[in-house]
């Protein structure tokens, strides 16, 4: 996997260390008609759906960022890093009277990896004993 890396970032350097000829892509570009960047360049349309895996070294507590109601539980939303270092191991789930408190658990897959560091919107659905019905839904990582 380092090797790998090692040789991302030699080519990454030989790349920006080039001399900058210009390619002629048949057709110009300017003012009156933009550079588009390629598709695989392009962010994704919305958040990762993920499902916990368990078994990652060294699990940690998680903030989210936002609850939305979904049929019969919750749909949960935060912001996470690439596999394997950031991988959802668990969500715990403590349902009371008023309110739910939803608590997510990250760890690594492989503590070797070279990963990225750059931020993903990830998701999951949590399903619950009773419906929502207006109860507060709460972070039990906060």
């Amino acid at each position: 996997m380092r090797r790998i890396w090692l040789v991302t970032a030699v080519m990454l350097t030989a790349v920006a260390c080039g001399k900058g000829e210009a390619v002629d892509s048949g057709s110009p570009i300017g003012p009156d008609q933009p550079a588009a960047p390629p598709a695989s360049a392009m962010p994704s349309p919305g958040p990762s759906l993920v499902q916990p895996k368990g078994g990652t070294v060294e699990p940690r507590k998680v903030p989210w960022t936002r609850a939305t109601p979904a049929g019969d539980g919750v749909m949960i939303s935060w912001s996470s890093g690439v596999e394997p270092c950031y991988t959802l191991d668990r969500v715990d789930v403590k349902e009371a009277e008023t309110e739910v408190t939803v608590t997510l658990w990250e760890g690594t897959t492989d503590p070797e990896a070279v990963c990225i560091q750059i931020a993903i919107e990830k998701e999951t659905f949590v399903k619950l004993a009773k419906p929502l019905a207006g109860r507060e839904v709460l972070d039990g990582a906060k």
